[in-house]
């Protein structure tokens, strides 16, 4: 690879001018930020022969056993004056072992094999690095690299524990193909039960994994694998980047959850912290040497003023070894089929999205408040991703709308495949808090929905586990409230408050999925109503795990209407699957009606129409369609196991006139109750897709 030149050209920077004529002012911006992703590359290839063998790291730092079982360990810690390991081999001698100093701070230790040729660490095992500093102090600190860690119950830190069984788990089955519609049931292992416990990677496999793939998820997204000391942050506050969290079970169970997964045809994305790290230093990175800065940036820039953790120095060429090595091990030894990367908008720019509200200004994403070596970095990762994994798919959580962002870095884009549509919730959640039904506003509702980049594709949703968190509540909380509580049953008539709330929770769950985006994303249990909130064991909470759970039992009493929220939610992804809206373009908007509280779109060659008044319906409703033929009703929010009131005749067929309505040349009449949302399709067409 040629060293690149000053002049900077763009291979497809003529495509993303076409999609966004707009961005052409900040050409010499795209060409800078290209220029530093082409010199990375560059450097690596001159360095160390290329990004493959560079992003392998994890075969040569932290500790590998060699072919003769002898065991090499390897650190960086430039800020270090002695290195020494201790640990379970050597009776915890702080002295006995010490690593020799190489070049650029680097550490390294050889452990001949004992007599009868086992390693000198046996599986199992807990080691530490002793940290001698230059001022004199004496540090324990867990090996960066470390593949495994846990935490005895009495104890608050964690420690190192050597991984190498002897017989390690060998995944059976093939990576399923990427898919073109993708529906994401996002997933939290430790809850995933309704047992006032933290759960297992095996309950998951067993008894989450099959309601997935009866829902009709083609992929799932796992939040809080990377090893977290404190359970409540979600996973957000990662201390071990390499080690699976041991709190579910031994990374062996991970393994064979995804292989599982894999076997019924889902994908699994891994959640990524890469925007900042814990600020834990005995069994985190912070002060990992001794110094304040070594993975990170010293002073306040290396620090982040609301989430209280430390922010990675991206520039630093170890910084890039380790970070782009861990997206390595976690497809290579996990296999996970890609990844979805968390605080995007904190990484892109030095003020991290903080007091920032974005306008959608062009000069608001470039400039000097953009950090060049954060956006550098994504792009570096999203590249090498995709040259080594093509059918890799990485999500990025940015809430600023940065342009470009989910185009390609030969484009002059940051590489996402998609991003997270992160103000439709909010518009649900606004819209339940302050409007009464009558004043819901249907263009508002169309505009927050489709107000995305043209050609970036996005990922819908009504809610995440951000809104199932306390302080917060769900939708299904929102719309029924304490009335969940008692009137649920299907044995008795629905009040109004649960009768609006199911119907609700059901269309705006469709109008998202429809119209939202190119990908769909659902919170675990929020499918079927989840009742509730989510709260992680904590002193607030006299460390209760009655929050820190998802009641699927719920669905195992046939008398109660989570089950038919359940039901829609299959059905919904079943008829998605069926004709391919999510892979299609976006969609085709022909009536937004104020006073009728009606929305009518049609997308990949099936209408979607949408009454939410209150308590109008329509006998003879004209709805335009760009097709003519004969239409049938193939999903229906008020059909009676779906806890709506049956009363659509499925049989019916609706015919097309020539009769031209709002831009589409056809138009047929059709039945909608109040408060119901239905799918119509073409019986004409073919529907391979």
């Amino acid at each position: 690879m040629a060293e690149p030149e000053d002049n900077v050209t763009i291979p497809e920077f003529g495509s993303l001018l076409q999609m966004d004529p707009y961005l052409k002012p900040f050409e010499k911006d795209f060409q800078r930020r290209y220029g530093l992703f082409q010199k990375r590359l560059f450097l690596l290839e001159e360095a160390e022969g290329g990004f493959d063998q560079f992003t392998r790291s994890y075969q040569s730092f932290g500790v590998q056993r060699q072919a003769n079982n002898g065991l090499l360990f390897k650190e960086w810690a430039p800020a270090a004056e002695a290195l020494f390991l201790t640990g379970d081999f050597n009776g915890w001698d702080n002295f006995s072992h010490p690593y020799k100093k190489l070049e650029y701070g680097k550490w390294e230790l050889y452990l001949p094999p004992k007599e009868d040729k086992t390693p000198a660490v046996s599986h199992l095992s807990k080691l530490k690095v002793v940290v001698h500093t230059r001022v004199g102090e004496r540090l324990y600190r867990i090996s960066p690299w470390a593949k495994y860690v846990t935490k005895r119950e009495e104890s608050v830190i964690y420690d190192w524990v050597h991984w190498d069984p002897p017989f390690p788990y060998l995944h059976t089955h093939p990576r399923p193909k990427k898919p073109r519609s993708l529906r994401i049931y996002e997933s939290h292992v430790g809850i995933g039960s309704p047992e006032g416990k933290i759960a297992s990677y095996t309950n998951f496999t067993a008894n989450v994994l099959p309601r997935i793939k009866d829902l009709g998820y083609n992929c799932i997204q796992l939040m809080a694998i990377m090893e977290h000391a404190y359970y409540a942050s979600f996973g957000y506050q990662v201390t071990s980047f390499f080690a699976a969290s041991s709190r579910y079970g031994t990374p062996d169970e991970l393994k064979q959850l995804i292989d599982v997964a894999h076997s019924l045809g889902i994908i699994v994305l891994l959640d990524v912290v890469h925007s900042h790290a814990s600020k834990n230093t005995e069994d985190g990175l912070n002060k990992f040497d001794g110094s304040d800065s070594c993975f990170f940036h010293a002073g306040p820039r290396g620090e982040h003023k609301l989430w209280d953790s430390r922010l990675f120095n991206y520039s630093s060429w170890e910084v890039q070894r380790f970070l782009l090595s861990n997206l390595r091990w976690w497809m290579e030894e996990y296999r996970f089929d890609g990844f979805r990367f968390d605080g995007v908008t904190s990484m892109l720019y030095h003020h991290h999205g903080i007091a920032t509200g974005f306008s959608g200004d062009y000069s608001e994403y470039f400039g000097l408040q953009v950090d060049e070596e954060s956006l550098v970095y994504l792009m570096v990762a999203n590249h090498i991703l995709h040259s080594l994994y093509p059918d890799c798919i990485t999500i990025g959580e940015d809430v600023s709308g940065m342009p470009g962002l989910c185009r390609a870095v030969s484009e002059g884009g940051c590489g996402f495949d998609y991003r997270l549509a992160m103000a439709i919730p909010d518009k649900w959640i606004q819209i339940l808090k302050e409007l009464k039904d009558e004043d819901w506003n249907m263009g508002n509702i169309v505009y927050t929905l489709t107000n995305r980049r043209y050609g970036e594709k996005c990922i819908a949703y009504a809610e995440s586990h951000d809104q199932a968190l306390v302080g917060d509540k769900s939708l299904a909380f929102w719309l029924m409230d304490k009335e969940m509580y008692t009137n649920m049953s299907s044995l008795i008539p629905m009040t109004p408050i649960i009768d609006r709330g199911i119907q609700l929770h059901k269309m705006i769950r469709l109008l998202t999925h429809g119209l939202g985006g190119e990908g769909y994303l659902n919170f675990m249990g929020n499918e079927f109503g989840h009742p509730e909130w989510l709260d992680f064991p904590r002193k607030g909470n006299n460390e209760s795990y009655h929050y820190a759970r998802r009641q699927y039992n719920l669905l195992d009493m046939d008398h109660l209407r989570y089950i038919q929220l359940y039901a829609f939610d299959r059905e919904m992804h079943h008829t998605e699957d069926k004709y391919g809206w999510l892979a299609s373009p976006p969609a085709f908007i022909s009536a937004k009606h104020e006073t009728d509280k009606v929305i009518v779109f049609e997308r990949a060659n099936v209408i979607f129409v949408f009454n939410f008044h209150p308590t109008k319906s329509y006998n003879n409703y004209r709805v335009a369609t760009g097709s003519p033929g004969k239409y049938k009703i193939k999903l229906d929010s008020d059909e009676i196991k779906f806890g709506g009131h049956g009363r659509l005749d499925h049989n019916t067929e609706f015919f097309t006139e020539s009769v031209p309505l709002n831009e589409q040349p056809n138009s047929m009449m059709v039945y909608i109750p109040c408060r119901t949302a239905l799918v119509l399709a073409n019986e004409e067409i073919d529907y391979c897709y």
